[in-house]
């Protein structure tokens, strides 16, 4: 953004001055040449008049001492010609044969044209400047009068202004672009604040805020709004951590009040009854891993997950069981599938949150007298838990936002449930580096897969 500010503010301004240069040095340029032209003209109509005197006269010893004094001081040139075109007087060794311009601007004169003021041209392109005047006696032509003058003064003149003037315009340039900067700078400086109190906020630091006393005043509105939101923002977090520290808290006690009932229970039961009081053992556990994951969570807005090897065929098999009771109440068997370890370096209780609201998005909408089926491979380096049901299914357009937050399908019907099943499922994997694929199988049902990185051994 930065350049195209830049280049908007540059370009025109560059353009202008370079135009307003270029016009003053063509001015400049043009005004050395008039006053050049002018006093040649003034000294000019001096000689024309002495060499009607000379011509008159018929001796031309007073002006040749006039011409030659002339070139001495002024190195300027002076030729007087006769009526036929033959050199009368001159203050130097005249060449016998004319240049072509010159000997035409002699004949025109000689014939009763006076001389023309000379187009302008570039200091560079003529060396010297020429200027023929007839002379006349009582209406009638007696000879002519040619001025040379050599044209470095003004060619040096000109070029000095040119560099003066480019000198400016550098100068004015290089101000131009410093001031440009200062001004994007000014503009963008709000801009840059507020990405940076972006970034900040993204990493966690919710007191981010920016200045409001820079920029022009749009973006400080803008950084005005931007503050109010993050605010709002802070507030709300704010609120959702205590919520989350009390809940989970106020959780804990009855959850252990709970274990503890599980265990004096034990005691009375006899052995058929261990491999359920076990089971419960394990779920209560696990609801307090649960739990303390939610409470790093909202202390310190990430969770300190535990990192360790998992064989993903033996969680599947457990968490199938632990399901198994829920969903016979349905009507609907719950069955794993894969005897091959599958082992990945993972947290066991994000990955275990997340295939559970997979399982019970399944088992809500499969009817009766069907399987849900849980399973564990491979694929190209790749774990991968599944859960295959036989419900109603979805169409392609529809699986791709099933994972969308408070979506629900139209064909739920009055199936209870609020759309966040999949989507907590797709957030819990984010946070360990795993992807949630929603496919629609060929014959019906739903294939939902939790795909994990390859960090296991087989």
């Amino acid at each position: 953004m930065r350049r195209r500010l830049v280049v908007v503010f540059l370009v025109p301004l560059v353009a202008i001055l370079l135009s307003l240069g270029g016009a003053t040095a063509w001015s400049a340029t043009r005004s050395i040449q008039q006053a050049f032209y002018t006093e040649q003209l003034g000294d000019l109509g001096y000689f024309v008049t002495s060499a009607r005197q000379a011509l008159r006269s018929g001796s031309a010893t007073v002006i040749d001492a006039e011409v030659e004094r002339f070139h001495e001081v002024y190195g300027i040139d002076v030729v007087v010609f006769d009526l036929a075109g033959g050199v009368w007087a001159s203050g130097v060794d005249a060449a016998e044969v004319l240049p072509d311009d010159d000997a035409a601007r002699v004949g025109l004169a000689l014939s009763g044209r006076r001389a023309e003021a000379p187009e302008p041209v570039f200091p560079w392109i003529a060396a010297e400047s020429s200027l023929v005047e007839p002379v006349f006696d009582d209406g009638d032509v007696i000879g002519a009068v040619m001025l040379s003058a050599d044209v470095e003064a003004p060619r040096t003149e000109i070029l000095r202004q040119i560099l003066v003037l480019s000198a400016v315009s550098v100068v004015s340039i290089g101000l131009g672009v410093l001031l440009v900067f200062q001004l994007a700078r000014w503009v963008l400086s709000p801009v840059r604040r507020l990405d940076e109190a972006m970034i900040a906020i993204e990493r966690g630091e919710m007191d981010a805020r920016v200045a409001e006393d820079t920029g022009p005043p749009e973006l400080r509105r803008m950084t005005r709004v931007f503050n109010g939101m993050a605010d709002e923002i802070e507030r709300v977090m704010t609120r959702q951590q205590e919520f989350a520290l009390n809940a989970s808290h106020e959780l804990r006690n009855p959850l252990n009040a709970l274990l503890l009932r599980v265990e004096h229970l034990s005691t009375g039961l006899d052995d058929d009854w261990k491999d359920d009081v076990e089971e419960t053992r394990e779920e209560g556990r696990r609801m307090a891993r649960i739990l303390e994951t939610l409470l790093g969570l909202a202390r310190g807005g990430r969770s300190d997950t535990t990192i360790s090897a998992v064989d993903l065929t033996t969680l599947a098999a457990r968490r199938a069981e632990a399901w198994s009771e829920v969903a016979s109440h349905r009507g609907i068997r719950t069955l794993s599938s894969g005897d091959a370890p599958v082992m990945s370096v993972t947290d066991r209780t994000i990955v275990e949150s997340a295939l559970d609201a997979i399982i019970d998005n399944a088992v809500k909408f499969s009817p009766s007298d069907t399987v849900v089926e849980i399973g564990s491979h491979r694929s190209e380096g790749i774990c991968v838990l599944t859960v295959r049901d036989h419900g109603p299914g979805l169409t392609r357009e529809q699986a791709e936002n099933a994972a969308d937050r408070f979506w629900r399908s139209d064909d739920s019907g009055g199936v209870p449930g609020s759309g966040l099943g999949l989507a907590i499922a797709t957030d819990l994997l984010a946070t360990i580096g795993g992807e949630l694929r929603v496919d629609t199988p060929e014959d019906g049902g739903l294939l939902v897969s939790l795909l994990l990185p390859d960090g296991a051994a087989e």
